[in-house]
């Protein structure tokens, strides 16, 4: 079978189904003689016209293709001649479809859509807005195959500025770019049925915002999907006959409410009609437990509880800037750097806008003390993750042609703790099991290099880190300075 991501090159045409011209069944033979009475001596077509032409379809269409947007994207890569060892640059191209899933311009798609994009050179279009749009890549998970883009401001010479007028010339006003957007409603995946009709948006072969329709023709597939330097394993896709083809991927597959039910991502090329969505429940699980979580560049330091009626913190993680600012257990969050959260969306939308290592501004409700505006200071993303994973945070610090990763502060009862590291330790390397058959051996010379292992190893793993620790304060090391010893990942 013949697996191909949506996002290529192909056209989708559509054909229009026939009007039945039948005579109404003889169950109901009072209802077709008056038909049939009622086509004598009157124009057929004419007496077609009575039929409304506005079909669900249309009403979907018409409702959530504002929402839909065309990616564009460039990117460059060097390719080695084979006459010689000397690399050139290529230069690519792409294209596929996203929807918004914010207003203010957040939005999901394939991650494969935009994989190749060199930074700034992805590109977003809406069907009733002739001015293209610049995005950014926020975060993404490639074996998801998702990613959140946001969209950054018009491709005109001008940025569009909040709360700016428009430009008058005599009796012209010139639109100075939206600052919001319209957007998808997410529905739910879980209730789905075979045979249920469903429509799809996207851009095959770059015919922007076209649409097609269908039913589910199954639930629950799995998928394999091989590619140039890549392989991915889908689970629990669901397959649609709404035509799919090269250029649909990451855009909405969508039930007869106009509800976003799937994200279009893969076709069959050796079967017609066969094509597959990522559910939109995985898809949600996705967005908030990992891609608005690594969007996010500060770390304030404490956990809410969603999904109930109030946002309260459920957990606050022991000198961190929460912490120190007298955030506890239990207060109600009502405002974060200036904006309101009422609901999950608006945490992770007003988390998105704090600035690491500026002061912010957090107001809560205590059980004891009431409403109360907090300030407190964040860290970056990269100390947030590694102090809640692994209770440490540090600097970058090179020593002749060498970079090292210096240990800052260290929490209590963390496996840092448990291990016996101390502020001021230098990180040399690390050394993980890859498999039954032998181990890796990671150098560790910036803060990524530790972030990675942490984000790429299960749950429970142990790793080795071998360290050096200048007790003279020489910034010189000897081998009685080495130590080894196994960090248990949570």
């Amino acid at each position: 079978m013949g697996i191909l991501y949506a996002s290529l090159v192909s056209l989708l045409s559509l054909g229009a189904a026939p009007v039945p011209t039948t005579a109404a069944p003889a169950a109901a033979p009072v209802e077709t003689a008056a038909t049939k009475q009622d086509l004598q001596g009157t124009d057929p077509l004419e007496h077609l016209k009575r039929h409304s032409r506005i079909t669900p379809t249309v009403e979907v269409y018409e409702a959530v293709s504002p929402s839909v947007v065309f990616i564009q994207i460039e990117g460059t890569r060097r390719v080695r001649s084979l006459l010689g060892n000397r690399a050139r640059v290529q230069r690519s191209s792409g294209s596929g479809t996203g929807v918004v899933i914010h207003e203010e311009g957040y939005l999901v798609t394939n991650y494969h859509v935009v994989r190749d994009a060199d930074p700034g050179r992805i590109q977003v279009s809406f069907v009733d807005d002739p001015v293209p749009y610049r995005a950014e890549l926020l975060s993404y998970r490639e074996h998801e195959d998702l990613a959140l883009l946001r969209i950054t401001g018009s491709m005109e010479p001008f940025a569009p500025t909040p709360n700016l007028p428009a430009r008058q010339e005599g009796n012209l006003t010139r639109d100075r770019g939206r600052q919001k957007f319209p957007t998808v409603r997410m529905g739910t995946s879980a209730d789905l049925m075979p045979g249920e009709r469903v429509v799809a948006i996207g851009n095959p072969h770059g015919q922007t915002h076209t649409v097609s329709e269908g039913i589910i023709s199954g639930l629950h597939r799995d998928v394999d999907v091989e590619g140039p330097g890549f392989s991915l394993n889908f689970s629990n896709l669901i397959q649609t006959d709404a035509s799919i083809n090269l250029g649909n991927s990451g855009g909405p597959l969508l039930n007869v409410h106009g509800e976003l039910i799937g994200i279009n991502t893969v076709m069959n090329t050796a079967a017609e009609n066969i094509g597959y969505a990522i559910p939109v429940d995985r898809v949600r699980d996705v967005l908030t437990q990992q891609l608005f979580p690594s969007a996010q560049n500060a770390w304030l330091g404490y956990e809410v509880e969603v999904g109930g009626e109030d946002l309260r913190v459920s957990r606050v993680w022991p000198g961190s800037p929460a912490d120190r600012a007298g955030i506890c257990t239990g207060d109600l969050v009502l405002r974060i750097a200036g904006k309101e959260v009422t609901d999950e969306a608006s945490l992770l939308n007003a988390n998105l806008h704090v600035k690491p290592y500026r002061n912010t501004e957090v107001l809560i409700e205590s059980p004891v003390s009431g409403r109360i505006s907090k300030q407190l200071t964040p860290w970056d993303r990269v100390s947030g993750i590694l102090y809640e994973n692994i209770g440490l945070t540090t600097d970058e610090v090179r020593n002749g042609r060498q970079h090292f990763v210096v240990v800052d502060r260290i929490r209590a009862e963390s496996p840092a703790a448990e291990l016996g590291l101390k502020p001021g330790d230098w990180l040399y390397a690390a050394k993980f099991q890859v498999n039954r058959l032998g181990t890796r051996s990671l150098p560790i010379g910036h803060r990524d290099d530790l972030l990675r292992l942490v984000g790429a190893l299960p749950s429970g793993s142990s790793v080795e880190l071998e360290i050096f620790r200048d007790e003279n304060e020489d910034k010189t090391f000897t081998t009685d300075e080495r130590y080894r010893g196994q960090l248990q990942l949570p």
